[in-house]
């Protein structure tokens, strides 16, 4: 029987040793090839390869996320235990060639390289002096933007044969006031005028108006506003119904209210309004002193409104229009014997355009017409010719044309009222960082029906304004403007008007 094999440990182990000396034997003249390879090329390669190691390390660490991760230089996460060896590569360069060492932040700041431009964000317009917004005071969920603008003026006024000069000095004062709500809206905007003549003669013209809109955003695309506003101002001496030779005008005051609720059917959007204003008239004063009372003018108008849009384009959007309104005077009859009571109606076809900031708003014709309950008035009617566009031919200029067509009635004994076509032109410039300019032309033709009495009037207006915007919270403001009134028959009149002032915003 023959002895079992033995096998002794001795012969594995010195195989191991043996396989382990010729690795490293053979590591380490691998190594040396290496090394002496690498010495042979120039600096420049070695400082490449340096920072393609260096990026490679730097994409390697961005998508580690264990719990050793800490934030890096440059917004991205590193390994605690990396961190103190992996230098930082601005974002803009991961993944592109960069040159050298990496330089300090001013300079990667100043020489990042430029992205493709399919790759790169869309421009923003340079916020300046001219177009940042105040900050505004908080309060609670709102936002209040005030602002106070003190100027001095003059005025001269030519009338036929006769002219006024004064000196003046103006308080405007505006505010704006915002809600921060996560749903819905409500903004409330004011504005007022005050005047004290400080020399010559002539008529003051305060003003003040103040309007609130609560937007309603509701579910299935329905868009609710419920508004409310007052408006006082004094009636001007050009004014059709103005008193003649009275030292102080009337003074208005215009009460309104209204809801709408606008809503979108696929393609289809509709939208319903209704309106309420109520106008009451003071006493004018004449030269001897005494007063003509002008109450017989106070008058209750509601307007019911809907409007039907087809969407063949956002951008895009023809509409019809159909108004239908009730005027009612508080007294029965004026003080010449005229019921004044009537009614209104209006239709009207367009289209509403929206091509973001090159061009928006929408044009529209139609016809309206105005009865009265008084048999002696006779009915106005016209076609009209309504525009409401804002244009941006190129960037820091913009173009708000304005034309409208309406019916406005009259109180002067025997007569029903006129046609207004009015047209507004303004243009504003940024002419430097800090300094916008203005400039307004209008014209307004004031068409009475030719079994009137009274004749055509037409007013041209033209102003130029600059603003200069010393800081976000100070304005220098200039003002030139000019008005004439020419008549078929009578003399026409004149006005010039002229201001600089001082405007301060928070």
């Amino acid at each position: 029987m023959g002895q079992p094999n033995q096998t002794s440990s001795v012969t594995p182990l010195r195989a191991m040793s043996r396989a382990v000396s010729f690795a490293a034997f053979g590591s380490l003249l691998l190594s040396q090839v290496a090394f002496a390879q690498s010495a042979s090329q120039q600096p420049a390669s070695s400082g490449s390869a340096a920072s393609q190691d260096n990026r490679t390390t730097y994409i390697a660490a961005s998508t580690e996320s264990d719990d050793g991760a800490i934030p890096a230089a440059n917004g991205t996460t590193e390994n605690a235990d990396d961190a103190s060896q992996r230098p930082a590569i601005p974002d803009s360069q991961a993944g592109n060639d960069i040159t050298g060492s990496i330089l300090d932040e001013d300079i990667r700041r100043l020489n990042t390289r430029e992205a493709p431009v399919d790759e790169m964000p869309r421009r923003r317009a340079a916020e300046s002096a001219s177009t940042a917004e105040t900050p505004g005071i908080p309060l609670g969920t709102f936002v209040l933007r005030p602002s106070v603008t003190q100027s001095i003026n003059t005025e001269t006024t030519k009338d036929g044969d006769t002219r006024q000069r004064r000196a003046f000095l103006e308080n405007d004062a505006a505010a704006t006031l915002t809600s921060d709500w996560g749903r819905h809206q409500l903004s409330v905007t004011s504005e007022g005028a005050w005047q004290r003549n400080i020399s010559g003669e002539g008529e003051e013209q305060p003003s003040f108006k103040i309007n609130g809109d609560l937007r309603l955003d509701l579910p299935q695309e329905t868009v609710a506003h419920l508004t409310a506003g007052y408006n006082f101002y004094r009636e001007d001496t050009d004014d059709p119904d103005a008193v003649a030779n009275a030292t102080q005008q009337s003074d208005v005051q215009e009460f309104s209210a209204g809801a709408s609720v606008e809503r979108d059917f696929g393609i289809l959007r509709g939208t319903t309004a209704l309106a309420l204003t109520r106008s009451i008239y003071s006493d004018a004063t004449l030269a001897s002193g005494a007063t003509v009372a002008l109450s017989d003018r106070n008058q209750t108008t509601g307007t019911l409104r809907g409007r039907v849009g087809y969407e063949l384009s956002p951008a895009l959007i023809p509409f019809i229009e159909a108004t239908i309104g009730r005027t009612l005077y508080d007294e029965t009859r004026d003080s010449a014997g005229y019921e004044r009571s009537g009614h209104s109606y209006g239709v009207k076809a367009g289209v509403e355009v929206d091509l973001g900031e090159k061009l928006k708003g929408e044009v529209g014709i139609g016809y309206a017409r105005a009865d009265f309950e008084d048999n002696r008035l006779s009915s106005i009617d016209t076609a009209t010719l309504d525009a409401s566009l804002l244009w941006s031919p190129i960037r820091g200029t913009d173009v708000n044309l304005d034309l409208q067509t309406s019916i406005q009635p009259t109180t002067t004994a025997g007569e029903s009222g006129y046609v207004s076509h009015a047209l507004t032109t303004t243009v504003t410039h940024q002419l430097r960082d800090n300094l916008v300019g203005t400039m307004i032309g209008g014209v307004i033709w004031r068409d009475y029906p030719t079994d009137s009495t009274i004749n055509d009037e037409l007013v041209y207006t033209a102003a130029t304004g600059l603003t200069w915007n010393i800081n976000r919270y100070l304005d220098l403001t200039s003002t030139l403007g000019y008005e004439l009134t020419t008549r078929k028959e009578g003399t026409d009149s004149q006005q010039w008007r002229a201001g600089v002032g001082l405007k301060l915003k928070r």
